[in-house]
């Protein structure tokens, strides 16, 4: 275990959990033995990481999220206040499942809305995005936007959080913050400009804009 995180005096952290350098837990947080945490991670008050979770580098979890065994998460992924996160599709009182916990990956830099339930079994894709509230039961493509309940894909979104819209006649998809190109080829979306594994470059990691500013039209 790294020595070198911050952890408030009310959270709880196993012996045998390994947390990354630079992560920060925050009141009442519990991490329990056998999770494994990368480096600068943050978690809100009330969250709980379960024994065998592993969770990456530079994940986000706010307030009142529980992550349970059979969840991997990647680096960069957002999980918003109140997310739901299951591991059991069929739970019962009286039957016993714990050799059963079934497996759920949240891949690099996936967005989970708040109050959103992802139903275990599933893969939620690199940079896909869900909405607050929705119900996932399904897989979910690298930069999808799924809403409602259940949970159905409305669209694509970029890796900085904006639909995508509004083809060229290539077909191309502009974000409108970084700029990067977009396309989707066998129903896959790729950029054009970034590879998904690559971290952004530094001038495009910190947002200037609000959201309404980039709703409104106007390129960066």
């Amino acid at each position: 275990m790294s020595a070198n995180y911050q952890a408030h005096g009310s959270a709880i952290i196993d012996e045998g959990a390994e947390i990354g350098e630079g992560t920060r837990i925050w009141h009442f947080a519990h991490v329990c033995s056998g999770a494994r945490i990368g480096e600068r991670c943050s978690f809100g008050q009330n969250t709980m990481v379960a024994p065998g979770v592993t969770i990456g580098s530079n994940v986000k979890v706010q307030n009142n999220v529980s992550i349970y065994t059979g969840t991997v998460v990647e680096d960069d992924v957002f999980l918003g206040p109140s997310c739901v996160l299951t591991n059991v599709t069929n739970p019962r009182s009286q039957v016993k499942r714990q050799s059963l916990y079934e497996q759920t990956l949240i891949r690099r830099g996936a967005t989970v809305g708040a109050n959103a339930t992802i139903v275990c079994g599933v893969v939620i894709g690199r940079y896909a995005f869900i909405a607050a509230g929705a119900v996932v039961a399904r897989d979910i493509p690298d930069y999808g936007f799924v809403m409602g309940v259940p949970g159905r894909l409305h669209g694509w979104m970029s890796r900085h959080g904006h639909r995508l819209i509004n083809p060229d006649e290539e077909g191309i998809l502009t974000c409108p913050e970084s700029g990067y190109r977009y396309q989707v080829r066998d129903q896959v979306l790729r950029c054009l400009d970034l590879d998904e594994e690559a971290p952004l470059p530094p001038g495009l990691a910190e947002g200037e804009r609000s959201y309404d500013e980039f709703k409104g039209g106007t390129s960066p």
